[in-house]
């Protein structure tokens, strides 16, 4: 095979999988870019009471850093806490540091802390319902008890809810344990171009695909309204779908991601955590489209913009594409000889590190708050198109898993009697 036979093999890739999607988001950064200019600073008088369901499990004392951070918010407004431990008997150490984190009322006036110990298990769906069933305020922040915040976070979300058609508000999200080991560098820069890079863009044209379980803002009127967080897996996917599935008959409906509002989480730190944590991931995310929400994915619910980028980018790029890369690689791994092969891999990988290298650069120019930090991540951008490869290879063995198994079934993130309670679908 000649070398423009090559190419042809490789490009169909990058031109319909790859590049329609970060054309999408390229133009809706730039759109967002621009009107960051454009437009007068906005000052707002409403200051809504906001809860914080912060859901804990074996966090230990890092659970005080997460509601110190919120305390210390710049929020005019008031503040409840709400940390909610699951399995408490179990989790002395976690529940002895809610119980000691007490908020000075000199220091923070309006933040007042009202914990609630689940003393059996009940997983994260059962702690952010029982959450929500205690909450006072009219904005439900929902986050995790290893993830703290800047101090202005809870303020740059809140104003979005101003306006009556937000339900909700997608929050930021950055790794804070970067520098632990190669699997969190990975990660860090997969979280600056999936989350921040792509969801600005998103935004811009009100496609946000998912609301993040570790950092996103509810209007409670509409958790109510929906009957709160379903069980089953992939709860924040779930809860996002249910919402954008009022689109369609709710044209004016609207979910915008706030880059300025920024939680720091922790992420798996070897490989090993990381790929189980995947498999998880990517399993629920087979199960949610598949199975749970097959039947309300059509663009007289969800309206055709977001059906289309749901289909697109839901469908066809998470969960079909992976199985295509498999039978792609093996295909040419079986017919072509060793010279071409590499031959065709290095373009391939040249072309996708080309790509990514102009998405960090514009993610540095455009989005990033602390641009001196991540522009260290470049050191290490030549390794993610291979790492990018293997996670998608193994979002394959994840929906297999699902297909094969009902892994959602087994998850980590429930008991066995809660998940045996839900709807089998």
């Amino acid at each position: 095979m000649d070398e423009p036979g090559l190419l042809l093999q490789s490009i169909p890739f990058i031109l319909l999988i790859d590049l329609p999607l970060a054309a999408v988001v390229f133009l809706g950064s730039m759109r967002s870019w621009i009107r960051s200019f454009s437009l007068p600073p906005r000052h707002s008088l409403y200051q809504p009471r906001v809860s914080c369901v912060i859901t804990c499990y074996k966090e230990g004392l890092d659970v005080q850093r997460t509601l110190l951070s919120l305390c210390e918010q710049t929020y005019p407004g008031e503040i409840e806490l709400i940390p909610v431990v699951d399995d408490a008997s179990t989790n002395t150490i976690t529940m002895r540091a809610v119980r000691d984190f007490q908020p000075d009322p000199g220091l923070y006036p309006k933040r007042c802390i009202r914990p609630i110990a689940k003393w059996k298990r009940g997983g994260r769906v059962s702690s952010l319902n029982a959450g929500l069933a205690m909450s006072s305020g009219e904005i439900v922040l929902a986050v995790d008890g290893d993830t703290s915040f800047d101090n202005t976070a809870v303020a740059a979300m809140v104003r979005h809810f101003e306006d009556a058609n937000v339900p909700a508000v997608a929050g930021n999200l950055r790794v804070r344990n970067t520098w632990q080991s190669l699997a969190t560098v990975m990660q860090a820069i997969e979280y600056l171009l999936s989350i921040n890079m792509t969801r600005i863009g998103l935004s811009e044209w009100n496609l946000i695909n998912n609301i993040s379980g570790a950092f996103g803002a509810f209007r409670r009127e509409t958790l109510v309204q929906i009957g709160g967080w379903n069980t089953h897996s992939a709860e924040d996917l779930d809860l996002t779908l249910r919402i954008k599935s009022y689109f369609g008959r709710h044209p004016d409906l609207r979910i915008p991601f706030e880059a300025k509002a920024i939680g720091h989480t922790d992420v798996p730190h070897t490989f090993r955590q990381f790929f189980q944590q995947r498999l998880r991931w990517d399993g629920d995310l087979f199960f949610l489209y598949a199975r749970k929400h097959w039947g309300n994915i059509s663009p007289r619910l969800m309206g055709w913009p977001n059906f289309a980028m749901l289909v697109f980018s839901g469908l066809y790029v998470q969960v079909i594409n992976p199985f295509i890369i498999v039978a792609y690689s093996l295909a040419l791994l079986l017919s072509e000889p060793w010279p071409r092969l590499v031959a065709l891999a290095g373009f391939i990988y040249a072309a996708y590190l080309l790509l990514q290298v102009v998405q960090f650069t514009w993610m540095l120019i455009l989005s990033s708050e602390r641009p001196r930090r991540d522009m260290l991540l470049l050191l290490f951008l030549p390794l993610y198109p291979l790492a990018m490869f293997v996670i998608r290879c193994w979002s394959a063995v994840a929906m297999l898993n699902e297909i094969l198994r009902r892994s959602h079934e087994e998850t980590a993130m429930a008991p066995w009697w809660v998940i045996n309670r839900a709807i089998r679908f």
